[in-house]
C-alpha cells in the first residue's frame, strides 16, 4: 500500500489525474474503472485539462463504471451516467461506444449484473480501479456487511449512505435506496487501485482501511490484500494514521 498525504484536495486532483493519464499514456488502449461523487471531480478536472493540452488521447480507452442507482433514469441530472457525461465524458475523446455502466433499470438486475462481469472479462480486466471511500468504509456501493460480495450485485443502500448522498438531491427524500455496483471481487481483479479521501470525516474509515482488520463491516479494508494500491490523502482524512 502506497499512501501519500497532501496538504488539500486541489494537489491531489493534479496527482491522480496524473496517474490516471499516465496509465493511459503506457496503454492507450486501458481499460478505466471510474467512480462517481465529489471526490474525483478534480481529478477528472485534471485529465481533461491534460486532454486539452494535447498530452494525452483517451480515443482508445475503455471505461466500466463502479455503480449507478436502480430506479433513475439515466438522463436524469443525479444519474451517474449523467455525471460522467457532465464532469468528464464530454470534454474528452473517449469514444461513447467504450463507455459501460451497470443498468439499474434492467428488467433482470441479476442477468445484467451476471453481463457486466463478463464483458469486464472480455476486455482483459480493469487496469486502474479508481475509488472514493465512504464514511462508513464501504467502496463502490459495497456496504459494511457480514460478507463481502463477490461479484457486481443488487445492494440496498444504508441510512449513512443515502445521507452522505442527499447533498446531491432536493431532499433525502429522493435519494433511491437500491443501486447496482460492482462487486469486492470485481473490484479486487483490477490490475491496480487508485483511492482518494479528503476530509477529517473520512479520518475513521481511512484508518480502518490502513490499520484495521480486514473485515466487510469496513469493505475497503480488503485492500490490504490487493498487491497494487495507492492512497492519495489529504491531512484531514490521514488524521488518524
Amino acid at each position: 500500500m502506497n499512501i501519500l498525504v497532501y496538504d488539500n484536495d486541489e494537489q491531489i486532483g493534479i496527482a491522480a489525474g496524473n496517474y490516471i493519464c499516465g496509465q493511459v499514456l503506457a496503454k492507450p488502449d486501458s481499460v478505466l474503472g471510474l467512480a462517481t461523487g465529489s471526490t474525483p471531480l478534480k481529478a477528472y478536472a485534471q485529465m481533461i485539462k491534460l486532454y486539452e493540452s494535447g498530452a494525452v488521447d483517451f480515443s482508445r480507452v475503455k471505461s466500466f463504471n463502479l455503480d449507478e442507482y436502480c430506479n433513475l433514469d439515466v438522463n436524469d441530472k443525479n444519474s451517474y451516467h449523467s455525471f460522467m457525461a457532465e464532469n468528464l465524458f464530454n470534454h474528452i475523446n473517449i469514444n461513447r461506444d467504450y463507455t459501460n455502466f451497470l443498468d439499474g433499470n434492467a428488467n433482470d438486475l441479476d442477468a445484467e449484473c451476471m453481463a457486466y462481469e463478463e464483458k469486464i472479462d472480455s476486455m482483459g480486466g480493469i487496469d486502474i480501479q479508481l475509488l472514493g471511500i465512504g464514511s462508513n468504509g464501504h467502496i463502490a456501493f459495497n456496504e459494511p456487511s457480514d460478507s463481502f460480495e463477490k461479484y457486481s450485485h443488487v445492494v440496498k443502500l444504508k441510512e449513512s449512505t443515502i445521507k452522505d448522498n442527499s447533498r446531491f438531491f432536493k431532499s433525502i427524500d429522493e435519494v433511491p435506496t437500491h443501486a447496482v455496483t460492482m462487486g469486492i471481487g470485481s473490484i479486487m481483479k483490477a490490475k491496480r487501485i487508485l483511492l482518494i479521501a479528503t476530509g477529517e470525516n473520512k479520518a475513521d474509515a481511512v484508518k480502518q482501511l490502513v490499520n484495521g482488520n480486514v473485515t466487510p463491516m469496513c469493505p475497503a479494508s480488503v485492500l490490504q490484500f490487493h498487491k497494487d494500491v495507492t492512497i492519495m490523502l489529504d491531512k484531514g482524512a490521514a488524521s488518524k494514521i
